[in-house]
């Protein structure tokens, strides 16, 4: 599972927000790997690749939903203000929504009939 803050939610349903970056002191996810994120459905997890967050270029930072690297990472700093000091790696996500699967608004998640 996946877990996003409320103002993600409608960036990654509309498939404009396509990836995270986390940190972990290990890898915690795979690519192939279906996943759930609350609020949204079910994604696959197309690529996990370690990255430098001080290499970030905005071209990075766009599919994550922040206009710039900088952007990008003052919001890590400000989910994850003692990680980056305590030995934990960076993870670029790359995901997409699974067709077929909404959530409903009594939160269960249903699929969809096409």
């Amino acid at each position: 599972m996946l877990l996003f803050k409320k103002r993600f939610l409608p960036a990654i349903r509309s498939g404009e927000k396509t990836q995270t970056i986390r940190l972990w002191k290990y890898c915690r996810m795979r690519a192939g790997q279906r996943s759930y994120i609350p609020g949204v459905g079910y994604i696959r997890v197309t690529a996990v690749d370690e990255v430098r967050l001080e290499a970030l270029s905005d071209d990075d930072a766009r599919p994550d939903g922040f206009a710039t690297a900088d952007e990008l990472r003052g919001e890590i700093a400000r989910l994850y203000p003692e990680a980056q000091s305590s030995g934990y790696k960076a993870y670029r996500i790359l995901f997409h929504l699974l067709p077929g699967e909404t959530r409903s608004g009594a939160g269960k998640v249903q699929t969809e009939h096409l």
